[in-house]
């Protein structure tokens, strides 16, 4: 990791890779974030010993947040326009790496960390302290990096819509019973939970985990240009009346209450009436 890096990767075990996030105070991904993430994936998809990563944060009440709109320019289209843009591809990488990527969630997972954490192949959120979230539409843009394509495929087109539209927070008990999640799971229980978990699947054929993905991936995945298409659509909203109208409230907003509560509640905030702190 570079000093300056918001992702350091451990070596568990010969078999196992933890990937940490942490751009505090709120873990904003940034652009940095993005390419780091493609070339650590690109290395482990490279390592034949590599059975599983996960991805976790040492951020405290911050899994993996939002897209830095603040820095709007990381998040620009490839000067190629046949190239795949950066996040896309670092999406797709993951989704169909010959490994199994599992999210050891704690704390606030929206947008683009939502996102990513729907691209992992198992979701493990703690029971207290998860929360998950779409805030684009809230905004005033669209999401751009799978959320609409993603997750209708696992809580099914109304959920998806409600959540997308809506904007709200929502936590891990309820992102279980939709199925955004793979399991919720007392935080106290988390860590050994997961380090179970990727130990046992460190212990199996890595050939038979990778084709078995494959094979769920072919009956699951979105089509990679829909996601190509959604990152456009996203660039585009960017530049719209309402998101423009929209700013300089939400920047009033932060300033009165700074950052941090106004990214812990974001979802309250969106909607216009902050409630009683989770």
């Amino acid at each position: 990791m570079t000093p300056s890096s918001t992702i350091s990767v451990d070596r568990t075990t010969p078999e196992i890779r933890k990937i940490t996030f942490a751009n505090p105070p709120v873990n904003l991904i940034v652009g940095e974030t993005v390419s780091r993430l493609i070339e650590v994936i690109t290395e482990l998809s490279e390592d034949p010993q590599v059975h599983v990563a996960v991805l976790t944060s040492s951020t405290p009440g911050f899994f993996c947040n939002h897209f830095d709109l603040g820095r709007a320019a990381d998040f620009a289209p490839p000067a190629d326009p046949e190239a795949t843009p950066a996040w896309t591809e670092l999406v797709l990488r993951l989704s169909k790496a010959p490994f199994i990527s599992i999210a050891s969630i704690r704390g606030r997972t929206r947008g683009g960390g939502n996102e990513l954490a729907l691209a992992c192949d198992l979701r493990y959120a703690s029971r207290e302290h998860a929360v998950f979230g779409q805030p684009e539409v809230g905004s005033g843009i669209l999401p751009g990096g799978g959320g609409t394509e993603r997750l209708p495929r696992l809580v099914g087109r109304d959920r998806a819509l409600e959540a997308i539209l809506s904007s709200h927070d929502y936590d891990a008990d309820t992102a279980e019973r939709y199925g955004w999640v793979t399991r919720a799971v007392a935080d106290a229980e988390l860590d050994g939970f997961v380090d179970s978990m990727a130990i046992r699947l460190a212990s199996f054929d890595k050939t038979a985990l990778a084709a078995a993905k494959a094979q769920v991936n072919r009956a699951t995945l979105p089509p990679d240009a829909d996601l190509r298409a959604a990152y456009t659509e996203f660039l585009g909203s960017l530049t719209w009346p309402g998101v423009q109208a929209r700013a300089p409230q939400f920047e009033k907003v932060v300033a009165e209450k700074g950052l941090e509560e106004v990214e812990l509640h974001l979802g309250d905030y969106l909607g216009g009436a902050p409630q009683e702190s989770r």
